[in-house]
């Protein structure tokens, strides 16, 4: 999530002190005018609710004993040895910190200072919640001894951050005040949400108010800074995760009222961001800053759009939607390689941040609650079923930090482009320490966001909005339910519902029915509702199975280019490679991997003409023209999260 070193023009002036807001000026959210907002068409259910079963399980369990299982013993220095939230807290006599990155620029070093803070807090979400969607118990002690510690940390008047007496709230400039706290709030939700442990929620809400009590709201200026570039400060916007997630839990409307007042504060300063408003209502202007940035600051827009119902909001968010759309490669991975520069996504030459990626999925599963509109379901698979598998290695407890969808090397470098000499992040790692240790923590949170927003609630009952193994377990109209999804989707399209209930009150069940499926065949009858499949049930157990038929879909993309999925997976043409060991990690079995054509080398392929492609849940396979030989060839697409080096995206013939 660090901003690429090559492409930076921060001027930093230093952290200019400036004078706090007084006590007396510090307005209760109480007193001030509450926004009751749009009420969210699906909600939340809480963490411990959803579990993971199948392959979805699997891979959480291997990421356990992998990256995210060992993130702190890889980069002890980073996450061990920092304790950047108690005694080691900034103040005026730090200066710098080496976090291990390559960089050649000097001004980056204030930046440095927070660092570890997101690195610590986005790893310690992602591992917790892994934890608990698990049920492993080793890492569950670990995860409690970590909240307990950090709950120490938290002082009289509730600062929970990472400076001291003299330095927090008096920022002008670049700072990670607001981003410390985002990152580690996070975390402590979930594990809130796990526990129900009143004293962790009593933490998180004190630690709200002090945000409050000293950025009053509509009397002080939480997003001014002398310097238009301030990455911590900008990222700090995300704080309305934390005020949305309470008032979701607490239904203390004064929570919403604060992320409107967050966001037009942010949008009103000189800021190189963005999703402000007046360049989201510019039709002219086109999408530049940080990836992960500029995806994440929706999230804040529609927090901010939906809590207030104003309709110059609402009409950013769509302006928004449409501007992203052109950033999103076929797999959903959006332009994040650092910057997005105005440019709009090519399959080849722009690549997706691991952070990118999970920002624009969480962005979109925040859109998927508040408008019920299942088009946000079928992005948020298409991001993590493609961007996110296939930035993963298929073997090896590695992602990539910088990925394309047509991927004909990984040696550090962009498919061997020789403009950026320190580029090192198009390769495989478990800690990419070389550049930031952002992307990692963030391949550990991707898939516990994914699994907690596989079930939501509406007025009736509940939805299976994305689709996958897992079981829900919860109370709907006074009754318990338990619902077992049995299924290797999406590389299987038939699905085995199991619903237990201990009553005789009718059970309202909806599954989202995929854009994709050209027939659908169940074992029980359902009703249709837009874009839901309608099952209700006042059986206490009930068994079916829906399956979902359809065939190899053709796409066009840039309108030169065409590729295919099966389902909700868009398959890729593997290359043959040659892998490179090139870091050894002092714990057994890490390893950084690259990635280069086998010798014999490799040759694009072309669509012919006249091309007829089959396909099944596994594999699509066709005659494509190889642009070398200019000899047709029987070849197999497989899914891009089975794949290192591939070709995408097709040319025709």
């Amino acid at each position: 999530m660090a901003k690429a070193f090559n492409l930076l023009t921060f001027v930093f002036l230093g952290t200019i002190l400036v004078t706090s807001c007084s006590e007396q000026r510090s307005g209760q959210l109480q007193e001030t005018e509450q926004h009751q907002g749009l009420s969210e068409k699906l909600q939340l259910l809480r963490l411990s609710e959803i579990k993971p079963s199948g392959w979805l399980k699997q891979q959480m369990d291997g990421d356990l004993d992998g990256f995210t299982g060992h993130l702190d013993s890889i980069v002890p220095d980073l996450i061990l040895k920092d304790d950047i939230y108690g005694k080691d807290r900034l103040s005026k006599k730090v200066k710098t910190k080496d976090v291990g990155a390559i960089t050649d620029d000097g001004q980056w070093q204030v930046q440095f200072l927070w660092w570890n803070s997101e690195t610590q807090s986005n790893w310690w979400d992602g591992y917790l919640r892994h934890a608990i969607l698990t049920g492993n118990a080793y890492h569950l002690a670990r995860a409690e001894k970590y909240v307990n510690r950090i709950l120490q940390t938290q002082d009289e008047d509730g600062y929970l951050g990472i400076y001291d007496q003299e330095l927090r709230y008096k920022f002008d400039n670049e700072n990670g005040e607001l981003w410390s706290k985002t990152t580690l709030l996070r975390g402590l939700l979930g594990w809130y949400e796990y526990t129900k442990n009143e004293k962790v929620l009593a933490a998180i809400e004190r630690a709200a108010k002090n945000i409050v009590n000293n950025y009053p709201i509509n009397a002080s200026h939480p997003f001014y800074s002398t310097n238009p570039d301030a990455s911590g400060l900008t990222h700090g916007l995300m704080i309305t995760d934390v005020f949305e997630r309470v008032y979701q839990l607490t239904k203390k409307s004064e929570y919403k009222t604060y992320c409107v007042f967050l966001y037009k504060d942010f949008s009103a300063n000189k800021l190189n961001e963005d999703a402000q408003i007046p360049k989201l209502m510019d039709s002219a202007y086109k999408l530049r800053g940080h990836g992960a940035h500029t995806y994440e600051h929706l999230r804040a827009l529609s927090a901010a759009a939906y809590s207030s119902e104003d309709p110059e909001l609402m009409k950013a968010l769509d302006n928004f939607l449409k501007k992203i759309a052109g950033t999103t490669a076929p797999s959903g991975g959006p332009i994040g390689d650092e910057w997005i520069s105005q440019r709009e996504a090519d399959a080849t030459t722009t690549g997706y941040e691991f952070c990118s990626t999970h920002e624009l999925m969480h962005s979109y599963i925040s859109l998927l609650g508040k408008t019920g509109a299942m088009e946000y379901a079928e992005k948020v698979e298409r991001v993590f079923f493609n961007a996110a598998q296939g930035a993963r290695h298929p073997q090896y407890s590695a992602i990539a930090y910088l990925k394309t969808d047509n991927s004909f090397s990984m040696n550090g470098k962009r498919n061997d482009d020789t403009t950026q000499p320190k580029q090192t992040r198009y390769k495989y790692s478990p800690a990419h320490q070389d550049a930031a240790v952002c992307c990692v923590p963030n391949a550990g949170r991707i898939g516990p966001y994914y699994v907690q927003s596989m079930w939501m609630k509406d007025s009736e009952g509940l939805v299976a909005t994305l689709l996958g193994p897992s079981e829900v377990s919860t109370e709907i109209n006074g009754e318990n339910v338990l619902i077992k999804e049995i299924t290797e989707y999406p590389y299987g399209n038939s699905i085995r519902f199991v619903v237990e209930k201990n009553g005789k009150k009718t059970l309202t069940l909806k599954i989202r029915k995929p854009s994709w499926a050209d027939e659908i065949k169940s074992s029980v009858d359902y009703k249709k509702e837009g874009d839901l499949l309608v099952f209700r049930s006042e059986k206490e157990l009930t068994d079916f199975e829906l399956t979902f038929k359809t065939s190899v879909k053709e796409h066009l993309f840039k309108k030169k280019e065409v590729y295919f999925t099966y389902g909700s997976l868009v398959y890729a043409l593997p290359i043959s490679s040659q892998e490179t060991i090139s870091k050894n990690f002092p714990i057994s079995g890490f390893h950084d991997y690259q990635y280069s054509p086998s010798p014999l080398g490799f040759a694009r392929y072309l669509l012919p003409a006249a091309s007829n492609l089959v396909g099944d849940d596994s594999k699509i396979t066709g005659v494509f023209l190889n642009e070398r030989t200019r000899k047709q060839e029987n070849r197999e697409l497989v899914p891009m999260g089975k794949s290192i080096l591939r070709q995408v995206t097709f040319q025709r013939e």
